[in-house]
């Protein structure tokens, strides 16, 4: 299915899991409410009076792009339309139980008080609704009259080696939703005959694969089937790619194909970048007095400046400046080369255990990785993000080796990363380091930067600070 197709798709099921949701909640509040519910259940009695009615409506609001939005990060609309009902049932499972554990987080906060059994059955109700729908689209799809509506007829049109890896790759992935007619061999057949097929089948579309063919044969593929007004999807595999993911755009008018390693834009970067903003002025606001005696006890330990501030390299290497509390003593950049022998990193890296020019406070301050919390102005910056790739030294990153390794440097960097809560006193190879970065990139979701912000708390509160 065309990545526009299932697109739309997605949103058709979005907007119904909204409506259903939302009825959940109004569902879950009635049976909540009901005096012969509560007397069948044994529950405690509660009236109308005592919910606010303003907070409720607000509440019932939110819910409707949450629910969607929860049930996305838990990967539930990007299963195939007729998938083991398990892959249904496990991402949904999760996401009514995450809504509903949101729901409690939200009303404590706002010290809305509703009773347990109310949020109870908002779960139950909107794990049934939501998986009734799915097993009535289903059997919806399963129909003749489904059948007969959405399945798509095509040609294939390529080489014979890519005929029929086409045809074995459509058959495997497309499922019933495409129906193969007829293949054509661009080698060994007159390109003239393919308007016959075109005529003799009644088709959709054309499925072409220019890899190993002349683009002047397939020039005159797609004019012939443009006059006659059906489809071609070409088949843009053209160069070969390891880990690039392809897409198609346009640029100031001309189709363009995009090649990228990094995650494409998306509303999940637009929900990221509010993450960072917020979460880090959040933060500040609240550090300000751990700040404040920080910088009081820097200035009374030893003579200098409060913070420490280094070129590092941001995103696409572009250099920024770091901001620090300052945990070595004011010359420690000039005796930085005397101490070369001692480091413990492979690579470009500098991490030394017990390093000589770390301060008495600086030790405490990098125990419990105190010495990054003025980095979250960086973050409010947009030079950082709460989550990313740890940012190296600008002298660092042209030491590099391996060119590879600047793949890092395609995403911001950020105040913990994968690195961060994988032992990072125990990891001593650069490559390992790296291997955790990019594996960070190729598997970014919202759900990973939560989880990573989360590990960080018990990595920071054992104390396993930087060296």
């Amino acid at each position: 299915m065309l990545r526009r197709d299932r697109q739309i798709r997605i949103q058709i099921h979005q907007l119904a899991d909204a409506i259903l949701i939302a009825l959940s909640f109004w569902v879950a509040y009635a049976l909540r409410v009901d005096p012969r519910i509560v007397a069948w259940l044994h529950l405690p009695a509660i009236s109308n009076e005592s919910l606010d009615a303003q907070k409720l409506i607000w509440l019932y609001v939110a819910l409707l792009p949450a629910g969607p939005l929860i049930l996305e990060s838990q990967n539930f609309y990007n299963r195939p339309p007729l998938c083991s009902r398990w892959a249904t049932i496990w991402p949904l499972f999760k996401g009514c139980v995450i809504t509903s554990l949101g729901l409690v987080l939200v009303m404590w906060a706002f010290k809305f008080l509703t009773p347990r059994g109310m949020i109870v059955f908002f779960g139950v109700i909107s794990f049934s609704l939501v998986y009734l729908k799915e097993e009535l689209v289903r059997w919806m799809l399963r129909s003749r009259l489904a059948q007969a509506q959405f399945k798509r007829r095509f040609i294939l049109v390529g080489a014979g080696p890519e005929l029929v890896r086409m045809r074995s790759e459509l058959k495997s992935h497309a499922g019933d939703s495409v129906e193969i007619m007829a293949g054509f061999n661009l080698i060994e057949t007159p390109v003239s005959q393919i308007v016959n097929l075109l005529h003799d089948h009644s088709v959709f579309g054309v499925i072409l694969s220019a890899k190993h063919t002349n683009f002047e044969q397939v020039e005159y593929v797609i004019r012939a089937c443009e006059l006659e007004g059906i489809e071609v999807w070409l088949i843009a595999d053209f160069f070969s790619t390891e880990i690039s993911r392809t897409s198609f755009d346009e640029l100031v008018g001309r189709p363009l194909l995009v090649f990228r390693t990094t995650p494409e834009a998306s509303w999940h970067n637009f929900v990221k970048q509010f993450m960072d903003f917020f979460g880090a002025f959040i933060l500040l606001v609240i550090l300000a007095p751990l700040f404040l005696v920080i910088a009081a006890a820097i200035k009374i330990a030893s003579p200098g400046p409060v913070f420490f501030k280094q070129k590092r390299s941001g995103i696409n290497g572009k250099p920024f400046t770091i901001y620090k509390f300052r945990t070595m003593n004011t010359n420690a950049e000039q005796f930085k080369h005397e101490l070369e022998a001692m480091n413990e990193m492979t690579g470009p890296v500098f991490k030394v255990t017990n390093d000589p020019r770390v301060t008495p406070i600086g030790k405490f301050l990098r125990k419990w990785s105190l010495d990054e919390l003025p980095q979250l102005g960086n973050v409010l910056r947009t030079e950082m993000s709460l989550v990313g790739p740890r940012p190296l030294p600008v002298d660092e990153v042209k030491r590099f080796d391996n060119l590879a390794h600047r793949r890092r440097l395609s995403v911001k960097p950020g105040l913990t990363c994968l690195w961060q809560i994988s032992g990072r006193n125990q990891i001593s190879d650069f490559k390992e380091w790296v291997r955790l970065d990019l594996e960070y990139i190729d598997h970014w979701t919202l759900w990973l930067d939560l989880k990573i912000l989360l590990l960080t708390i018990p990595a920071v509160l054992r104390g396993t600070g930087a060296k």
